[in-house]
């Protein structure tokens, strides 16, 4: 008995793989591979925050639902607790102004309770608060944390924003595309990751024509995808994923194509930790108004099987 259960775990995990965003060659603590989803979720709220500045139809309301109510931000335009101070500093910005962040490093550490101590190194890019038209660029560190919440997204509780350099760029390179981008793979992530299954959330960030082309086979509706999430997806008792090669481009009509490899660890319910590899293209429809732009279509290929490590 116990070899058939193992059996049918170890293909109900390898459907998991081939079907969905696997990882493999990238070796994982056990802790690391347990707190992924937290990761990913962090950095979702991370790539949220720069979407107001570089995109404006994005919404102060999108921009206030990633902090926390009483959240203490730090820069060198001042200091501002909570929303309506924030908001109030947000609408003292030049609309004529066009702002780039494009994110060079990340660090973080993560608390039992869920807890997000986040630092970030970014480039930052300005078009317009210089009078000669040129282009203003600063190498800027973030310092924050995040708190927990009743969905898998954390809050900002704290910001801080320290300028390490100043100076001019030869051109200014938008770079809203790459943090939507990345804020919808981080999130799609952290929900398939977490470990209570839910699927409802994911409903937000699929259009509502998407096809899911696994490995195992297409996609097309919620229900099947729930019974994905549900069944090859919860063989595993924890797994998470490290993104490579990442790339995106519009392709007009407000649709982006994004394709990466992901690197996949997870540990099966007797404790082996397995890996894999695969390559992900994406086609995804953004309308800037909503907290999150939408999964259409999800191409996979694998590159490296599913497999105990070593």
């Amino acid at each position: 008995m116990a070899a058939t259960s193992k059996i049918l775990t170890t293909s109900l995990v390898a459907a998991l793989v081939l079907s969905v965003p696997a990882i493999g060659a990238e070796t994982m603590t056990t802790e690391e591979i347990k707190n992924g989803f937290h990761k990913h979720a962090a950095l979702t709220q991370l790539h949220r925050w720069y979407l107001l500045y570089e995109e404006p139809k994005y919404g102060i309301d999108n921009q206030l639902d990633i902090l926390d109510t009483n959240v203490t931000i730090k820069s060198g335009l001042g200091e501002a607790t909570g929303h309506e101070q924030y908001a109030e500093r947000v609408r003292q910005i030049p609309a004529s102004w066009q702002n780039a962040h494009d994110v060079k490093s990340t660090d973080m550490t993560i608390g039992e309770d869920g807890s997000v101590n986040l630092m970030a190194t970014i480039t930052y890019l300005n078009k317009g608060v210089l009078e000669d038209g040129g282009v203003r660029s600063a190498e800027l560190s973030y310092t924050t944390t995040l708190a927990p919440t009743d969905t898998v997204l954390p809050k900002f509780t704290s910001i801080e924003i320290v300028q390490d350099s100043d100076g001019t760029a030869a051109e200014f390179v938008s770079e809203y595309g790459n943090n939507r981008m990345r804020s919808l793979v981080h999130y799609w992530l952290a929900l398939i990751e977490d470990p209570s299954r839910n699927p409802e959330p994911v409903k937000e960030i699929l259009a509502d024509d998407f096809s899911l082309n696994f490995s195992s086979g297409a996609i097309t509706d919620f229900d099947g995808f729930k019974a994905w999430l549900t069944g090859p997806a919860s063989a595993v008792v924890a797994s998470t994923h490290k993104i490579s090669d990442f790339s995106q481009e519009s392709v007009g009509d407000n649709e982006y194509r994004v394709s990466m490899t992901f690197d996949w660890n997870g540990i099966l319910p007797d404790q082996t930790e397995m890996t894999a590899k695969t390559r992900h293209t994406w086609l995804v429809v953004d309308d800037p108004s909503e907290r999150f732009a939408r999964i259409k279509t999800v191409d996979v290929e694998v590159i490296e099987p599913f497999r105990p490590k070593g």
